[in-house]
């Protein structure tokens, strides 16, 4: 599968903590903020993407618990594209987004995460 066709799936079968958070940051919702979401970029697929603010924000489930050194590979190589990198819990944004949501508009505002 390509990685156009596989971001596209990604967006039609989102997680319901990528659901909440894409509900609260779509159409410049969050500080006028512009966020695309399943954005590729490189060889990976980065949940949600602020360009004009080069944050990227990932959603991590229980998944990510057992895969700690790929995710900080990744985190790397998008670093190396001048991106900062917010990692967030699941549980998190399902329990606070509002709280959630401040943590993300401070690191927008701030120029890093």
């Amino acid at each position: 599968m390509d990685q156009i066709a596989h971001a596209r799936r990604l967006r039609r079968d989102q997680t319901l903590a990528e659901k909440t958070f894409w509900t609260i940051v779509r159409n410049r919702r969050l500080g006028g903020y512009r966020f695309l979401r399943q954005a590729p970029i490189d060889r990976y697929i980065a949940d949600f993407v602020c360009e004009a603010a080069k944050l990227i924000v990932e959603l991590d489930g229980t998944i990510h618990d057992e895969q700690e050194d790929y995710d900080a590979r990744r985190t790397v190589a998008l670093e190396l594209y001048g991106y900062t990198v917010l990692r967030l819990r699941n549980e998190q944004v399902l329990a606070d987004p509002g709280g959630t949501m401040d943590i993300v508009l401070s690191a927008l505002r701030s120029g890093r995460a």
